[in-house]
């Protein structure tokens, strides 16, 4: 049987990357003492009065057909939200309302990407990423970002990979994995070389609600030249701890809406009413848990600083939002897939092995603040222990 060519694309670009977090799952469903670190999961419930609002409007009947664009009270909350925030209006008809981030960036990238095109994307980059352009029939190109540059992607790297093929930047701040936030001048030099070459701006923009105390961050599009040629995808699955509602939107120009709106028809006609209305509740106020995953969050991260960077060859980046540390291992000699797979194996403590985001982090590793704190101390324990064995052996 023939089978279309996505399929090939996206062939090697599947669950793989999660096959560690897969282990530990099946290790700890079996009974296993497994610290699990692996996934960027809230560490709270989806809040009550969220999912009140929900079941309540599937009480009152809310669960006929929508519309491709999303429902009234949902596109009017969202655009009540940005014009507040931007301080400019930000109207009904730049939304598209999908179900998660990653199907709002699945869909701006069918918009602006065809088969053969090129997408610039900072590596390391969030596991989907890579797959997700490919499903575009557009090639990833990777651009390494730099430690020394905080992982923030350089404006002088992104020119040095632009080519006619060319056509957006894949920009993530704050970053997954690495927690960077761009600034304001990096922004702005990436802007002048999107607009120098008429490129599209993607942005990933699911941690924003989740930057670290004395950081700030900026979308491009609140900047007026780069918002023409931005597209903002974003969800509540991070900010509102509601990750398995799936329920998020694409933020563009009306042009782009418009372009964009036939594709989203053709995927999914009509987001859910039920869920539209909660996602409604929930952006008319600031969210309940935000600020309170921002303290926690911040204050494990500071925890993996303390307990591990410099000791027994580890070396722990300070990120500056979102849900996890990362903490380069590359002077134990390991790679960071035999690192995460022998701390496994010998700590049963599950980590994100680096080489899963991307071709410039092997032997990194991706930890999740999103345990307790006394997991995260047990679990640095486990982890230095097993980094100052690896030591003494060599």
């Amino acid at each position: 049987m023939r089978y279309a060519r996505i399929t090939d694309r996206l062939s090697t670009l599947g669950g793989s990357k999660w096959a560690l977090h897969s282990r530990a799952r099946a290790l700890k469903a079996a009974g296993e003492d497994i610290l699990e670190f692996t996934i960027g999961e809230p560490d709270v419930p989806t809040p009550l009065p969220m999912r009140e609002a929900a079941t309540a409007a599937i009480a009152a009947g809310r669960t006929g057909y929508s519309n491709g664009r999303g429902e009234p009270a949902l596109l009017k909350a969202l655009s009540d939200r940005y014009t507040s925030r931007l301080g400019r209006p930000v109207g009904t008809d730049q939304f598209i309302c999908l179900p998660g981030t990653q199907t709002a960036i699945f869909a701006a990238l069918k918009a602006v990407a065809d088969e053969g095109d090129e997408v610039i994307v900072g590596d390391p980059m969030y596991a989907t990423y890579e797959a997700v352009v490919a499903a575009s029939g557009a090639r990833v190109v990777p651009v390494a970002l730099r430690p020394e540059k905080g992982f923030r992607l350089q404006a002088t790297d992104v020119a040095a990979a632009i080519t006619p093929r060319t056509r957006a930047i894949f920009l993530n701040s704050p970053h997954n994995p690495t927690g960077a936030i761009l600034t304001r001048d990096e922004i702005v030099a990436i802007g002048d070389l999107a607009k120098k070459h008429d490129l599209w701006l993607i942005s990933d923009e699911v941690y924003e609600d989740l930057i670290f105390p004395g950081e700030s961050f900026l979308s491009p599009f609140a900047l007026d030249d780069l918002a023409p040629r931005t597209v903002v995808c974003t969800s509540i699955s991070k900010s509102h701890a509601a990750p398995g509602f799936r329920t998020g939107w694409c933020l563009g120009s009306p042009e782009f809406a418009a372009r964009l709106l036939p594709l989203a028809e053709t995927m999914l006609f009509g987001n859910q009413p039920f869920i539209a209305d909660m996602t409604a509740a929930a952006l008319s106020a600031p969210s309940p848990v935000a600020a309170g995953m921002v303290e926690r969050f911040a204050k494990r991260a500071e925890l993996f600083h303390a307990a591990l960077d410099g000791k027994a060859g580890l070396r722990v980046h300070r990120p500056q939002a979102g849900m996890f540390v990362v903490i380069d291992v590359r002077a134990t000699g390991l790679t960071g897939i035999e690192f995460a797979t022998a701390l496994l194996d010998q700590q049963k403590v599950a980590v994100m092995p680096g080489e899963s985001f991307g071709q410039s982090f092997g032997g990194w590793l991706r930890v999740s603040l999103g345990q307790p704190d006394d997991l995260c101390e047990e679990g640095c324990r486990r982890i230095l222990s097993f980094a100052e064995t690896l030591r003494k052996a060599a």
